[in-house]
């Protein structure tokens, strides 16, 4: 990460040293120049402008500790850029007006990863979210939350693909259990509900409504 983010500094500091320096004349429309702005709140911006607009390749700091350095197009974060919080959280990938746009990694202080499709700074599209604690949900998202088909680890080895609502495991699904158990049928909730099969480890099967609190007769204790 330390190295893309020197590897982006040196790009940049080369584009800059070809590029005129803004006039200092306040009067006169930073136009195809590299200049400085800094704000009474501390934060600052260095880069590129174009028609007294933040244009370019540039670096954005605010006073909290907050930090982009990136692409701009009409004074707004456009294009490929690193977004580093004060709090540790990183994002790396596309923008578009000054949100998280199109494809990117967002990486949490607290080891948390979501790889996969942004809109309007929102999770939305195929995604992939890994959790520190070995947890992974493979699949689809809308509006920052699991919706549409989707495959989720757990960390004991347990599985499950299929729909998901509103971030649940909701509808037609196919639950893997790590003892051998699988069941196909129904979700409500994150839980089994509705029609489906519970095939045991050990060939039992049990057809029918499976309601949440239904537990099947296998030689193992079933969930």
């Amino acid at each position: 990460m330390k190295k893309l983010l020197l590897i982006t500094a040196f790009l940049f500091s080369i584009n800059s040293q070809a590029q005129t320096t803004c006039p200092t004349d306040p009067s006169v429309m930073w136009h195809d120049c590299v200049g400085t702005s800094t704000w009474a709140s501390g934060s600052q911006y260095v880069g590129e402008y174009q028609d007294g607009k933040r244009h370019g390749q540039g670096t954005y700091t605010w006073a909290n500790g907050d930090q982009y350095i990136g692409e701009y197009q009409d004074d707004k974060r456009h294009g490929q850029g690193t977004f580093t919080f004060a709090d540790g959280d990183q994002y790396i990938g596309e923008h578009q007006d000054g949100k998280r746009h199109g494809q990117g990694t967002f990486t949490w202080a607290s080891g948390n990863q979501y790889v996969g499709e942004y809109h309007d700074g929102k999770q939305h599209g195929q995604g992939t979210y890994t959790w520190a604690s070995g947890i992974q949900y493979v699949g689809e998202y809308q509006d920052d939350k699991q919706h549409g088909q989707g495959t989720y680890t757990y960390a004991d080895g347990d599985k499950y693909i299929g729909e998901y609502q509103d971030d649940k495991q909701h509808g037609q699904g196919t639950y893997k259990y790590n003892n051998g158990d699988i069941y196909v049928g129904e979700h409500q909730d994150y839980k089994r509900h509705g029609q489906g099969t519970y095939n045991c480890a050990n060939g039992a099967k049990y057809v029918g409504h499976l309601g949440t609190k239904f537990r099947v007769d296998c030689l193992h204790e079933s969930r």
